[in-house]
Formats: structure tokens, sequence, C-alpha cells
């Protein structure tokens, strides 16, 4: 291969994960996490109680949910393309409607549907991604991709830093529908139609390995734990800290450095997992995110609160980084579908403990029970990561001795 042919392969790989991280800022950024910097004003402003904000929340992940179920069931290549870029027009036009009403249904409705665009543009995308990357003998690796996500958190929340001085909560969101549009047009344009062969760009055979029936269930149900964890901080955290004493304000600088620390986190946990596993990757994220939930409100003063947000930021895309990566190193061909599986357990619990932190913000006055709450559903979840380092060990001795036991031709 010649140095021409070298750049041009480097550049269609830069253009194809350019895509990604344009999707992801747009589905989960502005579609999705815009919505956290922008509750407080909403609030004060637009009339948006307590309860029903979390309620809008849990419904965005109902979205999210339906959109995964979908994904599941999905394996041809070509109608997940279309669907994804269908998503991402989508998404931008759900932003656009959460600024042109005061209605709660007609939020709740938007809400909905952003949530079905983040999972086209998180599972079918990212599925599409990481099979061009498999197909093209690039690293099944997902950091660089994933850094999506912190760009789009820490940018909504820099945005709404800025323009909260001069701008009304109905402005900002069109401000977020014309940041959307901008992001669409490499999104779309730089991802390249799918591939339908079973063979990589060198010839070789890509083959699915599926895990057992055990190994998935542990994973699914700690991978529910870890949904639980991350979304209570996701949602509330800036409401979280502007109603701790002396932080108040300070809930927008604190989502900043969040997002700022998740930004380089995927790829940092991808160099992790070369060296450790992807297992032990996921434990000791898991750790470090249990004590960044915890730093807020066990810790007084902005110093703690921002710590927490750094490690929180730098674990919970990791976590989610690894687990897909997983999904294309079992399922090489279509690895959204097992994507899609994963989510519906992440899903769930995104709308289950949204709902349940509103009710107990309700009722106790405070969000911290949410995250005494999230911490300790995190560290089942971790027990169950543990466990299922046995089940890997048990399944890869089985493997070797019904390899052994072939005959040899």
């Amino acid at each position: 291969m010649n140095e021409q042919q070298k750049r041009l392969e480097r550049m269609e790989r830069l253009h194809v994960l350019g895509a990604g991280i344009c999707s992801l800022m747009l589905v989960l950024g502005v579609a999705r996490f815009a919505y956290t910097p922008l509750l407080p004003l909403m609030q004060a402003q637009a009339g948006l109680g307590v309860e029903a904000a979390a309620w809008l929340a849990a419904i965005n992940y109902a979205g999210y949910l339906s959109g995964a179920v979908v994904a599941s069931l999905i394996s041809d290549l070509v109608l997940k393309d279309r669907l994804y870029r269908i998503g991402l027009v989508v998404a931008v036009l759900s932003t656009a409607v959460m600024g042109l009403t005061t209605d709660v249904t007609i939020w709740a409705l938007s809400r909905f549907i952003a949530g079905l665009s983040s999972a086209a543009g998180m599972l079918l995308g990212t599925g599409l991604i990481l099979n061009w990357l498999i197909r093209h003998n690039h690293r099944s690796e997902l950091g660089i991709h994933f850094s999506g996500i912190g760009l789009g958190i820490a940018g909504c929340a820099a945005a709404v830093a800025l323009m909260s001085d001069w701008l009304d909560w109905r402005e900002q969101w069109f401000a977020f529908t014309l940041i959307g549009s901008l992001l669409l047009i490499p999104a779309l344009r730089w991802l390249p139609p799918p591939d339908r062969s079973t063979v990589t760009k060198g010839g070789q055979q890509m083959l699915d390995k599926p895990p057992s029936a055990a190994f998935m269930r542990l994973l699914m149900a700690a991978y529910f734990c870890a949904g639980f964890g991350y979304v209570v901080s996701a949602t509330f955290i800036v409401a979280i800290i502007d109603h701790l004493p002396g932080l108040a304000g300070r809930g927008t600088l604190v989502f900043l450095a969040l997002g700022a620390a998740a930004a380089p986190a995927c790829i940092v946990w991808d160099l992790i997992a070369r060296r450790t596993g992807e297992l032990n990757a996921l434990i000791l994220a898991a750790l470090l995110q249990i004590v960044g939930i915890l730093l807020p409100v066990m810790a007084d003063g902005l110093v703690a609160a921002l710590a927490g947000a750094l490690l929180f930021g730098g674990t919970f895309i990791g976590m989610v980084s690894l687990v897909l990566t997983m999904a294309g190193r079992y399922y090489p061909t279509r690895p959204a579908k097992m994507m899609g599986k994963m989510t519906l357990s992440y899903g769930a619990a995104q709308i289950i403990a949204p709902a349940v932190t509103g009710w107990l913000a309700g009722s106790l006055g405070s969000y911290a029970a949410g995250l005494y709450l999230a911490a300790g559903v995190m560290a089942v979840g971790t027990l169950l990561l543990l466990m299922l380092k046995f089940v890997e060990r048990r399944d890869r001795s089985r493997s070797t001795a019904v390899a052994g036991a072939c005959p040899q031709n």
C-alpha cells in the first residue's frame, strides 16, 4: 500500500469517526442533554415543577428504550442506515418543538421522540460505525466515537452559561435547534453507505461468537444497575448542585466539568481495557462512579462537587463504551443487535430512576436520597460484575475443553 492510499484511508477513518462524534453531539448533547442545564431555567421561567421535570426525563428514556427495542430487532444494515439518518433529522425537529409551547403534554411527546432519535444515533449509528471499523481492519474500540457524548454535554452546559444572560428558556431551545442543524450536516455526509458483505476489506471472515446465556443475563443485570446510577446524576446534577448550601447558580459549572471529563474518558478506558481486560476496567469504573455520585452530598463545597462531577463524567460513558465494544467483539456482523438488548436493560433503569428520584425529592424536599439510592444500586452492579468474571472464566474453560475434545483433521 502506497502513502497516498494510507493517507486516503486515514482521512476516511477520520470522516467516519467525525460523523459519529457529530451524531452523538446532536442526539445526546442537543436533543437529550440540553434539557439538563435548561431545567432550572424552565422551572423559573416556564413554570415546570419538580415532579413534572422528572416525568419528562422518564418519558425521554421511554422513547430511548422503545428505540432500543427496534434496534435489537433489526439485522439489515441498509435499514439501520436509513433509520439512523431519519433519527438525526427527528432530533433537530424535537429540539425545536421544546421552544414552541409550554404545554407539558407536547413537551412529553417531544421528549419521547427525542429519546427515539437518541437510540438511532447511539445504537444504530454506533453499530454502523463499529461494523465499518471492523470491516476495514481498524481496532474495534469506540473511545474516539463516544467522545461526542462528553463534547455534547460540555458544549450544552457552556452554551447555556453563555446564553442565559441574554436569551430566555424558549430562545435557547431555538439556539440549540440551530446548533443541531449544523451538526446534522457532517453526521449525514461523512458516514458512507453500509457494506452487507460478511468479510473484511482484507478478506477475513466476520464470524459472531455469542457469549453464554448466563453471561448475558449477568451482564444485562449489571448494566441495569449502571443505567440507574448514571441517570440520576446525569438528569438532576444541575438542580442538585443549585440546591446545595452555598452552591446556588454553580450547577451549570459542575455540569460543564462533567462533560469535559466525559469527552476524553472513553479513549482512556479503551487504553485501560487493553491492559486489564474489559471486565476489570468495568469494575474499576463502577467503583469510581460510586464515589463520584456520593461526593456532592457527602462533602461540602464546590471543590467536592466538581471532583464528583469529574469522577462521574470520567466513568459513566466509559462503562457504556466498554459494554458496547464488547457487543462488537461478540457480534462483529451485527453489533447493534446486542447493543439494543443491552440498552433495554440500561433504558429500563433510566425510566424507573428519574421517576423514583422525582418522587423522593417531592416527598423529602431534597435530591440527596436519590443519589444515595443510585450509589447503592451501583454497588450491587459492581458485585454482579465480579460474579461475571467467574462466569467468563468458566465459559472459557468449557470452550477450551470442547475444542480439545474435537478430532483434528
